[in-house]
Formats: C-alpha cells, sequence, structure tokens
C-alpha cells in the first residue's frame, strides 16, 4: 500500500466542504486547519477568474518533519501515511520549521504538533477520508499509488499532475491536476490588508504572531520563474501563517555561544594552546560558562510547548534528529564542564588534560550544531546557508573570548585577559566578513531563500541586523582597543542577539503555503 491524495482542481469550486468535514471529523480546534482550500482571483472585472487549493500534509515518501522530529512522534507508516503520536510530542515546533509547506500546526488544546494524517482511523476500517466522501464534486481523491486498477492511479495515468515545491526533493504524494501557478506558488500572489474572508488567530498564541512574509518586499518580478508578483492576483482566502520560534531561540543561540567559547578556550589552554591554564583560571572562567549552560538548557526547556516531556528526549531520542542530538550533546558538554570546573576547586589537576581533550569537542559541538539543526529545518530555505556553521563557530569564539576578557581583567589575570582579547578580536574580525557576506551577498538557489535574505537586510528585520552587525561584531573591536573589555562583551551580547533575532525569525515570515 502506498496511499496518496489526487485534487483535481478543475472541478473545485471552494466550498471548503473539506475543510468543515476534517474540522468535524477529526476535532480540529478554531484558529487551526488539517486541511484549507486557498483562494487567488486573478485578473480585473470583468476579466477575472477564482482558483482554488486545497492545502494539507503532502505526506512525502521523503519527509523532512519525520527526520527532524526529536521523539518519533512525527513518523512514517508502512503504506505511506504521515502519521503524528501527540501524546510522544514535546511540542518542539522543529516539524514546522521542517515542513516546506505549512502544513503542520501546534494544537492549541494540547500544545502538541497536529497536521492531516489521512483519517488513518477511517482508512484502517476501509473507509475513505471524510474530506473525500464530502467533495460535491469528486475532486480530492485518495487511493493506493502502488495499485495500478486504483482511481488516484487512473486518474494519474490520464492526466498530467503537479506536485508543490518538488525541488525540494521531499516527493510529495498530493497530486494536483489543473494547478494554477498563482495559487500554487505561496509568494505568487499579493496578500492585501483586508481578506474576503479570513480566519484570525487569537492573540497571545504561543505558535506566534499573525504575519505576512511578503510585506516590505518588491511587487513585481520574477517568482520561481512561473510569474510575478503583481496586484492582478490577490488572495482572497487564506489562513494565517504563524511564526514558531521566537526570541527563546536567538537568546540561547547567545548563551551556548558563551557556555562554548569560554570552556573552548579554556581547554586550549589546557592543551597547551595559549597561557598556561592554572585552577584560578579555570574556576574564574568557567563559573559564568556554566551559569550561561544552565540558562541555555533552560530557555530550551521554556520553548517547548509541553515542557513537562522535556525528558523524553532522552528516554526516546529519534537519533536522527539534531534537537534529540542536541539535548544529549549539551548534557554531556554541561556535565562534563561541570566535572572539571568542580575538580578544579577541589584542587586536583591530575585529570586536568583529559577533561580539556573530552571537553574542547563537546564545547565546540555545542557551538555550532544548531546550524545543522537549521538546515533540518528544510522548510525554512535560508538556514540552507553554508555559511552559519563557521558564523556560529566565530560567535563562539568571540562571546567567549570577550567574557574571558572581562573576567580576566576584574579578577587581576592579565594572561587570560589578554589571550580571551586576541581571540575574540580575530573572532569578530572575521564573522563580520562571514555574517556580512553571507547573509547579506551570498547568491541563494531558491526564491524562498532570496527572500529571507531580503527580509532580513533589506526588509522589516533590517533595524535588527544592521544593529547586530554593528554592534555585535564590528563595535566590540573598536571597544578592545580602548581597553574596555567588560563594555565590549555587553555590546557584543546586545548586538549579536540582535543579530540572531533577525537570523531567526526573518526567514519564517515567508509563507510556504
Amino acid at each position: 500500500m502506498n496511499w496518496a491524495f489526487v485534487v483535481d482542481n478543475r472541478s473545485c469550486i471552494g466550498c471548503h466542504a473539506c475543510s468543515t468535514a476534517c474540522k468535524s471529523e477529526n476535532e480540529v480546534p478554531l484558529g487551526v486547519y488539517r486541511t484549507w482550500v486557498k483562494t487567488v482571483e486573478t485578473g480585473s472585472f470583468p476579466n477575472s477568474r477564482r482558483s482554488f487549493q486545497v492545502t494539507r500534509c503532502n505526506h512525502c515518501a521523503n519527509p523532512p518533519c519525520v527526520r527532524i522530529c526529536p521523539t518519533g512522534a512525527m513518523h512514517a507508516r508502512p503504506d505511506g501515511i504521515v502519521q503524528f503520536a501527540s501524546d510522544a510530542c514535546i511540542g518542539c515546533k522543529a516539524c514546522l520549521q521542517a515542513c516546506p509547506y505549512d502544513a503542520i500546526h501546534i494544537d492549541p488544546e494540547h500544545h502538541t504538533a497536529a497536521k492531516c494524517h489521512f483519517c488513518a482511523h477511517r482508512i484502517d476500517v476501509g473507509l475513505e477520508p471524510a474530506c473525500v466522501v464530502v467533495c460535491p464534486t469528486h475532486s480530492i481523491l485518495a487511493g493506493d499509488l502502488d495499485n495500478p486498477e486504483s482511481e488516484v492511479s487512473r486518474v494519474l495515468a490520464r492526466n498530467d499532475a503537479v506536485v508543490r515545491k518538488p525541488e525540494q526533493g521531499t516527493a510529495p504524494k498530493l497530486f494536483y491536476i489543473g494547478g494554477s501557478d498563482v495559487v500554487m506558488h505561496p509568494t505568487a500572489a499579493v496578500m492585501p490588508s483586508t481578506l474576503l474572508t479570513v480566519d484570525r488567530a487569537p492573540s497571545g498564541r504561543r505558535s506566534g504572531p499573525v504575519v505576512d512574509g511578503t510585506q516590505g518586499l518588491p511587487s513585481t518580478g520574477p517568482i520561481g520563474g512561473v510569474t510575478s508578483r503583481m496586484a492582478s492576483h490577490l488572495v482572497t482566502y487564506d489562513v494565517q501563517h504563524h511564526v514558531p520560534w521566537h526570541w527563546p531561540i536567538p537568546a540561547y543561540l547567545i548563551t551556548k555561544a558563551v557556555a562554548g567559547g569560554i570552556f573552548a578556550l579554556l581547554a586550549c589552554m589546557a592543551l597547551g594552546f595559549g597561557p598556561p591554564a592554572s585552577g584560578r583560571a579555570i574556576m574564574i572562567g568557567g563559573a559564568p560558562a556554566l551559569v550561561a549552560w544552565a540558562v541555555t538548557i533552560g530557555l530550551l526547556i521554556y520553548d517547548l510547548d509541553r515542557p513537562d516531556r522535556f525528558f523524553f528526549l532522552f528516554l526516546r531520542p529519534q537519533w536522527r534528529s539534531w534537537v534529540a542530538r542536541a539535548a544529549w550533546l549539551l548534557s554531556g558538554f554541561g556535565a562534563l564542564a561541570g566535572f572539571w570546573w568542580a575538580a578544579e576547586m577541589m584542587g586536583n589537576t591530575a585529570l586536568r588534560t583529559a577533561f580539556a581533550v573530552v571537553v574542547l569537542p563537546l564545547a565546540v559541538l555545542s557551538a555550532v550544531y544548531s546550524a545543522f539543526l537549521f538546515a533540518q529545518a528544510e522548510g525554512r530555505d535560508f538556514w540552507q546557508s553554508g555559511h552559519l556553521a563557521p558564523a556560529l563557530l566565530l560567535q563562539a569564539g568571540a562571546l567567549g573570548g570577550l567574557a574571558l576578557a572581562a573576567v580576566g581583567d576584574l579578577a587581576g589575570l592579565p594572561g587570560i585577559a589578554g589571550y580571551g582579547a586576541a581571540v575574540a578580536r580575530v573572532a569578530l574580525f572575521f564573522g563580520a566578513l562571514v555574517v556580512g557576506v553571507g547573509d547579506a551577498l551570498w547568491p541563494h538557489a531558491t526564491e524562498t531563500a532570496q527572500r529571507g535574505a531580503a527580509n532580513m537586510v533589506r526588509g522589516p528585520w533590517a533595524p535588527w541586523w544592521w544593529t547586530g552587525l554593528a554592534l555585535g561584531w564590528v563595535a566590540p573591536i573598536l571597544v578592545l582597543g580602548l581597553g574596555a573589555p567588560g563594555v565590549a562583551f555587553v555590546a557584543a551580547v546586545v548586538g549579536q542577539f540582535a543579530w540572531a533575532m533577525a537570523l531567526v525569525m526573518a526567514p519564517q515570515e515567508i509563507p510556504n503555503a
């Protein structure tokens, strides 16, 4: 068995019966949808037409949401249905970021991920999905692709069908016949300030504010080679796009960079790459690093919609997920760094070299793993850029070096103060180059990635990005020259938080549906 949907847009009348049936059958709460009908009006009166797109999970053969799910809550059944287990979900929202189709949401009642599950409870007893049953024009079909005699196989054999975003490599199994480019492409049509009808999300939802990722961007021009974003193409019905990750993610990028950077430099000193590491230097330098590590863990737990299930990451990890790997990596790094610091506190220096050998790679990985996690979030094309890993490594070197320089200056340890300042200068200089070129000038392969970069550097998030570049990467170099490492550290933290906000938020505001 290999279940798939076929939607015939030529006969769809936009009645929303499928949306209503889905809500009723699956008890979907108000404000979120597992299936909905996007509507776009093209042309001007009297030469105008309305196009529809039944939007839902694509039940991909290569589902990125399954790979990124840290607990296996999102999983693919042998029959091709991509299913979710709400009782295993921790609400990390990583699957929302991985989906290139905006087909997953956070259930506001259970605070877990939810989406179309092909009405698996009906399929398993020989019934069709609710949306198929109620469609008055038989525009929605469901069947077995492996059976050449099934209706979906016969319809696909007779008609040209397309899938959304085939370039993503997800192998979607939601096929459209007669699909219009202007409705199939997420940013091809203008989102006006007022719509024919629209659902507004309740204020204060953890899933994020209502946004239009096309605001502040050019209103005309080529869109993925298929159409132009012009006023003659207007979205008249759609569900609102939400941003899943907010300030805790940029904040944790900063705190783990401080923790990883400090312990990486302390380990280098202990291994002979820098001034000699004394027990006092390790104790004084390691204390703020451990505090930063604890804050990092706190931020990650706080950002979960089900923080009470945080321990699932250790009891049932799905090892392909960088979210699961990160939990184990951060925990191992913090534990070993803490043991090392405690040993130095007790005057035990016999294991200093051994601790340094183990802590150094864990500190570096803790600083850069977010780049691999972002790359696994395939729904945000901008995050697939190869410059993120070196940027995060240089961020750890900059913040860790500045922190060491500041505490060394306060504690009267000129050796580690000078070493930290020297490392910070190099990291800040090359970090400014990597961030400036990677974010603003590096060519991007997809239109969505280009829009993410434009949203960050020239759009609504430009003030944050430029503040981050100037205050977080350039200004600390100048302040260090004035002999004020503490001030330089504060400037770097504030500025790089602004940069991280732009990096995390801007790509999320580009709609995928």
